[in-house]
């Protein structure tokens, strides 16, 4: 009978059991070793790969939250040689406070330079691992695989569903230019994730403690009014984005560039869409936007 309940009703009948019980090696031993062998044995495979293909580590990538944890810490058991790379720009490293006066403008749900540029343009034609998964949402379920390739050619893009997928060989010897990506966890369930920082007594980002179901950028565009709550929670980082508008209006001025903003206070309110102000500036104001998005105004 015991074999035949769920994991969560039959680890509390165990528990009544064994009142020496405690999470640890022995609860992922029952339920979540084929989760944490598979993820082992595919970020080896990456790594093969990457050194392989690429001659440079496997990439780890972290956000800061859950699921990179858990796969900082399936890299770590898995015994690969990794690498931490800093986001440069302009052949100089970059902070997102030093990135926005070099934009000239704030970023944006529609302009996520700071993604571009903190996250995606430093891992070009490198091998990397995500913390992505198919429970998150449909669009991941329907465009992320175990393993994918980024081409500038579409015919030779690949993804690779599952372990023992018919293309896995193509994939691994297909030695083309362009950046690859291993996502070890991504057939893993919320409580799955959970589960496994719980009994490998995983120390998880805080934040989770708050309230917050995801952790990301603080003050991402993406994140809507949630901003306002990490604003007044954390007003060190809003100073901080006051500053960095403060240096981007300072660049503007010197360089002559017409502007309809008078101070970084008037910036901040408009980034964060409190409202709909005279002669409000919008994106296509914007020299190097319009240059960077000349196809969205055609």
């Amino acid at each position: 009978m015991a074999g035949k309940l769920p994991p969560v009703v039959f680890l509390q009948k165990f528990r009544k059991k064994e009142a020496g019980f405690r999470p640890g090696k022995r609860y992922l031993t029952l339920f979540c070793m084929d989760l944490e062998q598979k993820a082992i044995e595919r970020i080896r495979m990456a790594s093969e790969m990457s050194l392989r293909l690429y001659g440079e580590p496997l990439v780890i990538t972290d956000s800061g939250g859950k699921d990179s944890l858990v796969c900082r810490e399936i890299a770590k058991r898995a015994g690969i040689r990794c690498w931490i790379r800093r986001p440069v720009y302009k052949g100089k490293p970059v902070t997102m406070w030093t990135l926005i006066p070099q934009k000239k403008f704030p970023p944006t749900r529609l302009q996520r330079y700071c993604c571009q540029v903190l996250k995606e343009e430093s891992l070009k034609n490198r091998f990397i691992t995500t913390g992505v998964r198919w429970a998150e949402s449909m669009k991941r379920k329907n465009n992320r695989g175990i393993f994918k390739n980024y081409t500038a050619d579409k015919a030779k893009k690949m993804i690779l569903d599952n372990d023992n997928d018919e293309k896995r060989m193509l994939f691994e010897s297909w030695a083309i230019k362009g950046k690859r990506i291993c996502n070890p966890i991504i057939d893993w369930q919320d409580r799955d994730v959970w589960d496994y920082i719980r009994s490998e007594r995983l120390p998880y980002n805080p934040l989770y403690e708050k309230g917050f179901f995801r952790v990301g950028c603080l003050g991402c565009p993406m994140a809507g009014k949630n901003r306002y709550r990490e604003f007044r929670l954390y007003p060190t980082y809003k100073r901080a984005y006051i500053r960095a508008f403060e240096k981007m209006l300072y660049v503007i001025h010197q360089e002559r560039i017409p502007t309809k903003w008078k101070d970084a206070q008037g910036v901040f309110n408009w980034w964060m869409e409190e409202e709909t102000l005279e002669g409000q500036i919008q994106l296509a104001d914007f020299d190097s936007w319009r240059e960077d998005n000349s196809d969205r105004l055609t």
